[in-house]
C-alpha cells in the first residue's frame, strides 16, 4: 500500500511540474496590461503569442486577433507592466515582418515629439502600416495583367526592342548623363521640396493680384494704342530733341571753358553765401510781416519823415574800409523782434563807426542863433573850440 502511495504522490508531482512549467512558458503566471491596436489588416501569419516590441526589444504578446468589419482588425495585446512607462501615450504601431515569409509581430513606434504620459491600460492604438506581403504582389500583379491584352503586349515589347536594338551603347550613355544629372540635383531636394512645398502659397498670391495684372496689361495696351496714334508727333519730339542736344552740344563745347571760369569764380561767393545763409533767410523772414500785412485804407503812398543830426565827415585816412570784420552770421532777435524793442545795433571792425565820438552834429549854442532869436546878449561869442564865457 505504501509504494502504491508513493507512486501516485510522484506521478502528481511530476503532472505539477509539468504543468507549472508550461504555465510559466505560456506566461499564465505573468500579470501583463491590456491594450489595443486597430489595424486595416492583421496580415498573414499573424497568429496569436507574436512578439509586441519597442525599439526591437519585446516588451509584450499579441494575447488575441479580432476581426472587424471592412477586413480591419483588432489585435489585443498583453504588455508587460514595467514596460508601460516606456510607452508615451501618443505612441502608433506597425505591423512588421523580418523577411517577407516570415511571421509577424507588432512594431510600436513612438513619433519624433513623444508626449511626457505614458500609455494606459486599455488605450487602442492606430497601426500606421502594414509590411506588403508577397500575396498581395500577386494579387496586384495578376490584377494588372489580367488586363493587359497578349497581343498589344507582345506588339509594345517587339516595338521596344527594335527600338533599342543596336543602340545599346546610346542607352547606357543616356542612363550614365541621367545619374550625373540626379547626382547634380540630388543636393538640390531639400530646396525643391521646399519650393514646391510653398509654390501654393505664392500662386495664391499670383491669383489674388491676377485682376490688377489684368488690368495692368489692358492699360499698357491703351498706352501702346495712344503712342502709335501719336508717332508723327513723338517723331516730330525726338527730332526736336535730337536738334536741341546737337545745339546744346555746340553751345557747352565753345564755352566750356568760360562756364568752367564762371563756376570756379563763383566757389568762393556760394560758399560765402552758405555760411551766411541763416543769416539771409532769418533777414527775409523778417521782410514777411511787411510783406503780408494789411495795406493803407486810404489810396496812395504814407512816408514817415523824420531828421537826423549830421553825420561826421568822411576823414582820410582813419575812414577807409576795412575787411575786419568777425563772429559770423548773426540775426539779432530776427524774425521775431518784441513789442517796441529793435534789433541791437552791432559795431564791428569795418571802418566805419556812425557813433564814433567827435561828431558835433548842428551846433544849436551858436551866438547868431542865439541872438536871432534873443536879440543881442552880453558876452563873448559862443565858438566851435567852445572857447570863452559861455553866452
Amino acid at each position: 500500500m505504501k509504494r502504491v502511495l508513493a507512486g501516485l504522490a510522484t506521478v502528481v508531482t511530476l503532472l505539477v511540474v509539468v504543468g507549472v512549467a508550461f504555465g510559466l512558458f505560456r506566461g499564465s503566471f505573468t500579470t501583463t496590461v491590456p491594450m489595443t491596436v486597430v489595424s486595416e489588416r492583421a496580415g498573414l501569419v499573424m497568429y496569436p503569442e507574436a512578439k509586441v516590441k519597442l525599439h526591437g526589444a519585446q516588451i509584450g504578446h499579441v494575447s488575441s486577433i479580432e476581426p472587424l468589419s471592412g477586413g480591419r482588425a483588432a489585435l489585443h495585446l498583453a504588455i508587460n507592466p514595467e514596460a508601460m512607462d516606456l510607452i508615451p501615450a501618443n505612441v502608433s504601431a506597425d505591423i512588421a515582418s523580418s523577411t517577407v515569409f516570415g511571421s509577424k509581430f507588432v512594431e510600436l513606434v513612438p513619433p519624433k515629439n513623444p508626449s511626457p504620459q505614458s500609455a494606459r491600460a486599455g488605450q487602442v492604438v492606430e497601426g500606421d502600416h502594414v509590411t506588403v506581403e508577397l500575396n498581395t504582389v500577386f494579387e496586384q500583379l495578376v490584377s494588372v495583367l489580367s488586363k493587359v491584352d497578349p497581343a498589344k503586349l507582345n506588339e509594345t515589347v517587339g516595338a521596344i526592342a527594335k527600338a533599342f536594338n543596336g543602340r545599346g551603347e546610346k542607352f547606357g550613355q543616356t542612363l550614365v548623363d541621367l545619374d550625373a544629372a540626379l547626382a547634380k540635383v540630388n543636393p538640390s531636394l531639400e530646396s525643391l521640396n521646399h519650393e514646391l512645398a510653398v509654390a501654393p502659397q505664392v500662386l495664391d498670391s499670383y491669383a489674388d493680384a491676377a485682376p490688377d495684372l489684368l488690368t495692368t496689361v489692358r492699360e499698357a495696351t491703351t498706352v501702346s494704342n495712344t503712342i502709335v496714334d501719336q508717332q508723327d508727333n513723338l517723331d516730330a519730339l525726338l527730332v526736336s530733341a535730337i536738334g536741341l542736344a546737337d545745339t546744346g552740344t555746340d553751345v557747352l563745347s565753345e564755352n566750356r571753358q568760360p562756364l568752367e571760369d564762371v563756376v570756379h569764380l563763383l566757389v568762393p561767393t556760394l560758399d560765402l553765401t552758405k555760411r551766411y545763409g541763416p543769416a539771409i533767410t532769418c533777414g527775409l523772414q523778417g521782410l514777411l510781416p511787411l510783406a503780408e500785412g494789411p495795406g493803407s485804407e486810404v489810396p496812395g503812398v504814407m512816408l514817415l519823415v523824420s531828421f537826423f543830426l549830421g553825420r561826421e565827415r568822411y576823414r582820410y585816412p582813419m575812414n577807409l574800409p576795412r575787411v575786419a570784420a568777425s563772429g559770423g552770421p548773426q540775426c539779432s532777435g530776427l524774425p521775431t523782434v518784441p513789442f517796441e524793442s529793435r534789433p541791437p545795433y552791432i559795431v564791428t571792425d569795418i571802418g566805419a563807426n556812425q557813433a564814433q565820438y567827435g561828431n558835433q552834429g548842428i551846433l544849436l549854442n551858436s551866438d547868431a542863433l542865439k541872438q536871432a532869436l534873443f536879440g543881442p546878449i552880453d558876452g563873448p561869442p559862443r565858438n566851435a573850440s567852445q572857447i570863452g564865457m559861455p553866452g
